[in-house]
């Protein structure tokens, strides 16, 4: 082994036993997984790997390029030395895989995020650089004998794909550079592709010492105000002369949250503490109506927002549930019917089947982005943004039944847990 220093080579102690469902959690995770379960010429010595990976049986991991290394123990205590190997990247495809990340600031922000961006991993497939392994390529090495991949291959897998999770810096080692030199690699291509500001043509520069002598220093910025203890409160109009034709319950509605819109933006901008923030994605007519419904009191008001956008009252009532669970995305599980592209159902694909073991995995119907379980009760739903969303059947509509869930797992899990909640005791 070498020493912790070295940066082409890390050493990861072994873990406990592994009681969760999942083994990745993440897109990249499960990439790396489906290579070794698609790959594996036996399936029933992968899902006894799997079984070793979540008794604690992987003692540490070292990963260096082109490899990682355990001692995995059988369940009589025999230790073998067990390797799997990955194919190192060229120098060409290095130039490659670098210039694709700085071509987009959010790459380098996202893998200085511990995160793996999907487009910058299609960009590199398309440009011939496979990032992640495909079938076939996770290469098994075991003194046991096999020459496929064996129990002991195989628990070594899973335990990666737990320590990718954590950084996928990790899959970047593998294929041949450690994390600090891929950052100083990134920083001197960024500051290459900044093109050098330029003068406007005919116009002479003027020294900051003039500039100073000329103009006395600008005053510092004031301090930021503190944030109340409340929103504030409109004026009432409740008076004895009111404006014919005027709804006076709703513009004191409207006014009272419009007052409640601003203090949360001032209580967001205030918290970010200076740093510069993207500005709140405004919502559309339909999710307005909801979010202000959430906070009506009144009947009335509710009837007329529910009516306006276009929705009874028991569609408004669901709407207004699955706006408290989750906002904007928690009523687009509820009411969009989205179909994934081939990417985002391939994400999904993994996550189910990394969700459970072979003999415990749940029998889902698919459509579209919806899957829904035997007995028509229970459904997940697929968001946009990746996450899943229990729903469970209210008569002749569905419900949003809880917030989303990383994965499709915890999803069901927080339905059936409900089930069992409901029906009570036997």
């Amino acid at each position: 082994m070498s020493s912790a220093h070295d940066p082409y080579e890390k050493t990861f102690p072994a873990l406990p036993p592994h009681n969760g469902r999942t083994f990745a959690t993440t897109w990249w995770g499960h990439a790396w997984l489906r290579s070794l379960e698609d790959g594996a010429l036996d399936g029933e010595q992968v899902r006894q790997g799997r079984r070793y990976a979540r008794t604690g049986a992987v003692g540490a991991v070292s990963v260096r390029p082109g490899g990682l290394t355990a001692v995995v123990r059988d369940p009589d205590g025999t230790a073998h030395r067990t390797d799997v190997l990955v194919q190192e990247f060229t120098g060409a495809e290095w130039d490659r895989l670098l210039d694709l990340a700085v071509s987009e600031s959010g790459h380098i922000a996202a893998l200085l995020d511990r995160e793996v961006p999907p487009e910058l991993a299609e960009d590199a497939a398309a440009a011939g650089v496979d990032l992640l392994p495909g079938i076939g390529e996770l290469d098994p090495r075991c003194d046991c004998g096999e020459w496929d991949h064996c129990p002991h291959t195989a628990a070594l897998c899973y335990r990666m794909a737990r320590l990718l999770d954590q950084d996928p810096f990790l899959l970047l080692l593998l294929r041949g550079r450690p994390e600090r030199d891929l950052l100083i690699q990134l920083e001197d291509r960024s500051a290459g592709t900044e093109p050098e500001p330029e003068a406007p043509p005919g116009i002479a520069g003027v020294p900051a010492a003039e500039v100073f002598a000329a103009r006395a220093l600008p005053r510092p910025l004031p301090a930021p105000p503190r944030l109340p203890s409340a929103p504030g409160q409109p004026p009432t109009l409740d008076t004895e002369a009111q404006p014919e034709g005027l709804d006076v319950d709703a513009v004191e509605f409207l006014a009272q949250a419009a007052a409640s819109e601003a203090y949360r933006l001032l209580a967001r901008a205030l918290a970010a503490d200076g740093v510069e923030q993207a500005p709140p994605v405004p919502p559309t007519a339909a999710e307005d109506a909801v979010r202000l419904t959430a906070e009506a009191r009144h009947f009335r008001l509710r009837y007329r927002l529910a009516a306006a956008s276009g929705r009874d009252g028991p569609a408004m009532d669901l709407a207004v549930r699955a706006w408290g669970f989750g906002g904007a995305p928690g009523l687009a599980a509820l009411e969009d019917d989205w179909s994934p592209d081939r990417a985002a159902l391939a994400r999904a694909r993994s996550a189910l089947a990394a969700a459970w073991p072979d003999e415990d995995a749940p029998e889902l119907r698919r459509v579209r982005a919806r899957w829904t379980a035997p007995g028509a009760r229970h459904q997940l739903r697929l968001g946009r943004d990746g996450r899943w969303w229990p729903l469970r059947r209210e008569g002749v509509r569905w419900s949003l039944a809880g917030p989303a869930a990383p994965d499709p797992a915890s999803a069901l899990a927080r339905l059936e847990a409900e089930s069992d909640a409901s029906d009570g005791p036997a």
